[in-house]
């Protein structure tokens, strides 16, 4: 299979899970800022296991990447909502034309398989209820949209193609090796250092919570059974609000609330996220890690592998600016 994009967070966890499932993998990833090739250090030399540089924008490198492969799961994307505000840009080009350009070389080459990994954010806000497949897009962040963008385009692509293309779309997503810019590892890694905590708002905004073994094992799922043109939701049934999460750090850190420095709510702040998973249940998945105990697990990952984040924390020039620049923001 082609995994593009496996050298990130969710890309990186998928990539072994395939290889130990007996796959060859070929990951074409661009290796920008979260792109990260210790992610992978544990399988660089595996024999099932190819790795190339290159853009899914890029139509000719797709070509070559994907010539001869059965199926092809996307996880490159640009996914922070408070860089899309800053530089919605580069997400319209990666999440949209990207997309485009996948669509086109499965079209092409007559590839088997193709997941779209995608997002509970094209949704938008719910007030009350969950979300299903069928809800419509209501996306809130210049990321939500260029994610809706692209879904649009593959379920497009399948109206008018038949191709045989699918949409996973995750709830919020943690664990080992995401990137510290996000919440869960940025307040643990924050705490860690003695730094404080910047909680949005009242942080009362709710996000259902997944692990990343559990979201890595739904996509597995729908490559390997999804029906063509179908939507599934994948979310771990776990609504936490921001403050919780917060509490449940500290407290495996041993920590008090002093360490949260409030600060005031970005533009366009959803207040909740509920995805509704009926479909993929039915196929027999369901979330394996209870939250408390991922959540705590993965606390100390990032206490015991500080040698992974600290080198993106305090030598990532893309790190380093983008803190300084949220901070002058919110100062």
């Amino acid at each position: 299979m082609l995994v593009c994009g496996g050298a990130g967070f969710i890309g990186s966890n998928f990539v072994r899970r395939a290889l130990a499932a007996g796959h060859e993998v070929i990951n074409l990833d661009k290796l920008t800022y979260a792109g990260n090739p210790d992610n992978l250090r544990a399988v660089e030399d595996h024999p099932r296991y190819r790795f190339l540089h290159g853009d899914i924008c890029d139509r000719e490198t797709v070509l070559r990447a994907a010539d001869g492969v059965e199926a092809i799961v996307n996880f490159a994307a640009e996914t922070h909502v408070d860089r899309s505000i800053v530089d919605p840009e580069a997400f319209l080009r990666t999440d949209v034309l990207g997309t485009y350009t996948l669509l086109e070389a499965v079209r092409a080459l007559g590839i088997s398989r193709m997941v779209q990994v995608s997002t509970d954010e094209v949704y938008g806000s719910v007030s009350e209820g969950s979300c299903t497949e069928d809800a419509p897009y209501a996306p809130s962040s210049p990321y939500a949209a260029a994610k809706a963008a692209g879904d649009l385009q593959v379920l497009a692509y399948f109206r008018t193609y038949a191709l045989p293309v699918m949409i996973t779309r995750g709830s919020n997503t943690y664990g080992p090796h995401q990137y510290p810019e996000k919440l869960i590892p940025l307040f643990i890694t924050n705490a860690l250092e003695g730094e404080p905590l910047p909680l949005y708002g009242d942080g009362l905004n709710v996000r259902d919570w997944l692990h990343v073994d559990d979201h890595c094992a739904g996509i597995e799922l729908v490559l390997a059974h999804g029906e063509p043109g179908q939507v599934y939701n994948i979310g771990g049934g776990n609504e936490r609000t921001n403050l919780e999460i917060t509490r449940i750090i500290l407290d495996e850190l041993g920590l008090g609330e002093g360490c949260i420095r409030w600060v005031a709510d970005r533009p366009g702040h959803d207040r909740r996220y509920s995805l509704d998973c009926s479909r993929l249940r039915a196929m027999g998945w369901q979330p394996q890690v209870d939250f408390e105990t991922g959540l705590r697990e993965t606390v100390r990952w990032y206490h015991d592998n500080d040698w992974w984040w600290k080198k993106i924390k305090h030598e990532s020039e893309a790190f380093v600016a983008w803190k300084r620049r949220w901070y002058e923001e919110r100062a």
